[in-house]
């Protein structure tokens, strides 16, 4: 059987923070924008591409961006404006596909391969969905399109901001060549030293190595850092579909210290997956929080459920108490996830009660009216999940990463 060419798109928004706030607060349009926190540990969450000029990016600490340039307005965080128009992004770009894998809440992949003889070419799908984010959101985002993943990605970054790249199976490797060898998947600051070591300064100088004489120095990964070189990358784009789990986290340019605030957006990304889980036909026995505090260690922490759910009440209780059973720091990260799905049984909810209805018909009034006007026309609080007794609840057990 002769293998079909896979069209793959990578669209990542510009600035997205930043751009978010230029668009709702027209006196900062033009002008350059540093989103983050201003306190000693201040660091910079997103930086305007007025900004960026004077040498101030993203994770920069906010003296420093400052220092660079003194001009620039500093903006707190509004996460759950960025969290609604995430949703309502992914929404578009499953109007093109049921393949998104979102990598972040600002970026995702879109296998776009099934669509064409319906919706055109992948640059032509690529330019629709840029155009209805922008018609939609007044934000711009860049596409790459490639064959596979790892170029597609790579494509998306050339030609910010509102770029729409695309790269051709024909001559990958050769546009692939001048870059620098950072920006590959997996090249950190020790092997890229490693690399450099050996003169393997660009993609061009590491295509003309064998994996065999890289091995010594990189091991296992030395055969596929040669096949990304040439621009070969086999990995699929994982849907909610096929995915073995469903989730959202958040990285924030300053700590919380507040767990409520913390909370607050740990709640968000419960909606935003138990929407994804109904709109699926999927229901999760598993539910994963994920933690890093302000000194970058992680801790994960998982709890197994009663029976499978979809229900956003059930997953938010649980992830609740995963994360208050936390000993609280300052939050760098929080996401949450669902795993270990089943699919919908018709029958599982005969005869259910009247809480399970109850909580049902929310779920289902909340989905409808997102769908119909956008992510941030409706977001529940804490307030609006009573507690549940304990015969609802799970058991959990805890591991920690380093």
């Amino acid at each position: 059987m002769v293998s079909v060419e896979r069209t793959i798109l990578h669209l990542d928004m510009d600035a997205f923070f930043a751009s978010v706030e230029q668009r709702d607060d027209p006196a900062l349009r033009g002008r350059p924008v540093l989103v983050g926190g201003r306190g000693g540990r201040g660091v910079v969450a997103a930086a305007s591409y007025e900004a960026r000029r004077s040498g101030c990016r993203s994770a920069m600490p906010m003296a420093e961006a400052l220092r660079r340039c003194p001009e620039a307005v500093v903006v707190k965080p509004s996460f759950a404006r960025y969290e609604a128009d995430s949703t309502r992004i992914m929404e578009i770009l499953e109007t093109a596909s049921p393949m998104v894998e979102p990598l972040s809440i600002d970026e995702a992949f879109i296998d776009v391969t099934g669509s064409q003889r319906l919706l055109g070419s992948g640059p032509a799908i690529a330019k629709r969905l840029k155009e209805s984010i922008r018609e939609e959101l007044g934000l711009t985002a860049s596409v790459g399109v490639a064959p596979c993943k790892f170029v597609a990605k790579i494509a998306s970054d050339l030609e910010k901001p509102d770029g729409l790249t695309v790269f051709e199976s024909t001559d990958i490797a050769a546009r692939l060549a001048s870059l620098p060898i950072e920006r590959m998947w997996g090249v950190g600051p020790k092997s890229r030293a490693r690399f450099e070591a050996r003169g393997i300064l660009r993609f061009g100088d590491l295509q003309r190595w064998s994996p065999e004489s890289l091995a010594a120095t990189f091991g296992d990964a030395a055969g596929r850092f040669h096949l990304l070189a040439h621009g070969v990358d086999d990995r699929p784009v994982v849907g909610d579909r096929t995915a073995k789990s469903v989730g959202h986290e958040q990285t924030f340019g300053v700590d919380l210290g507040d767990p409520s605030e913390v909370e607050a957006v740990l709640l968000r990304h419960v909606e935003r997956v138990g929407t994804r889980l109904r709109r699926r036909g999927r229901r999760a026995r598993a539910v994963v929080v994920k933690i890093r505090d302000g000194a970058f260690v992680t801790n994960t922490r998982s709890s197994t459920l009663d029976r499978p759910t979809d229900r956003t009440d059930v997953l938010w209780e649980t992830a609740r108490r995963l994360f208050r059973a936390w000993s609280f720091r300052p939050v760098r990260l929080i996401g949450m996830s669902a795993e270990r799905f089943e699919d919908d049984d018709p029958g599982l909810f005969s005869g259910i009660d009247e809480e399970e209805s109850r909580s049902r018909r929310l779920d289902a009034a909340t989905d409808a009216i997102r769908e119909r006007f956008g992510g941030e026309a409706i977001a529940r609080t804490a307030a609006s999940f009573p507690p549940r007794d304990a015969r609802e609840r799970s058991e959990g057990e805890e591991r920690s990463d380093p």
